[in-house]
């Protein structure tokens, strides 16, 4: 299955027309189907990273590379922490008021719940 038919074949599954898709990515509409009619050859790597990102699908899976659309638990794990925006929030998180601490904590506490 071609790129573009592994796009469109997502897109729908999620229920996104393909306007709304491009315009979530910002693309013209007319882009949008050249790359799912498989008319343009070559995706800009930012694009893919776009679509990768709104249709929760790795770029591998969009390229051919793999047959798999998703992360695997792990590869999401590792994914999760090392986003720079965790970092940065991690870094931030000192300086967070006392009250968004204690409902973190009390969050906390639920999914530790959830593991037993």
């Amino acid at each position: 299955m071609d790129i573009g038919k592994r796009i469109r074949k997502l897109r729908e599954r999620r229920g996104i027309e393909q306007l709304e898709l491009a315009k979530m990515i910002g693309i013209s509409q007319s882009k949008m189907n050249k790359i799912e009619s498989g008319f343009q050859k070559r995706i800009e790597p930012d694009i893919l990273v776009d679509l990768s990102n709104v249709l929760n699908a790795t770029v591998d899976y969009l390229v051919g590379k793999s047959d798999q659309p998703h992360l695997t638990e792990e590869e999401s794990f590792e994914e999760f922490i090392n986003d720079p925006e965790l970092k940065r929030w991690h870094r931030e998180l000192p300086k967070t008021p006392e009250e968004d601490l204690r409902r973190l904590r009390k969050m906390w506490e639920i999914m530790k719940e959830d593991r037993k």
